[in-house]
């Protein structure tokens, strides 16, 4: 069997990915991790990211409500030993549990600037088809 040469993650890593946001979620809406900010603060899981060995998961999260992001990450890359073994019963069919690791999900942001560049007045001229009638 030849290597894939692309760098797209296979069918197996989207599907574990998802599985894993799926137990993450579940053990964040539970509240099991006891910590003040994790507990108070609204986290949504937009995407986690398996590495091809399905070893690491990269979880990325946005806080919501929140305006220092840094913390809640810290805060969580702190528990992200005890979420991992919480996680346990959701994937118990994986033969490795994956380490977790929390980044900040700035996608949100380069929607939001890409948004605001399509509503700017030149690129709206631009994209006005009833500017070239005149």
């Amino acid at each position: 069997m030849t290597k894939s040469t692309s760098s797209a993650p296979s069918q197996r890593m989207l599907r574990v990915g998802e599985q894993v946001r799926a137990a993450i979620t579940q053990v964040l809406q539970r509240g099991e991790v006891r910590d003040p900010l994790i507990e108070k603060t609204v986290i949504s899981i937009s995407e986690v990211r398996m590495s091809p060995d399905l070893k690491i998961a990269t979880a990325y999260v946005t806080p919501l409500g929140v305006t220092d992001h840094a913390a809640v990450i810290e805060a969580l890359n702190k528990h992200a030993k005890f979420i991992r073994g919480r996680l346990g019963p959701q994937l118990r069919q994986m033969k490795y549990m994956p380490d977790v690791r929390f980044r900040d999900d700035t996608s949100f942001d380069n929607y939001r600037k890409i948004d605001a560049l399509l509503r700017s007045p030149e690129v709206s001229r631009d994209l006005d088809p009833d500017a070239d009638e005149e």
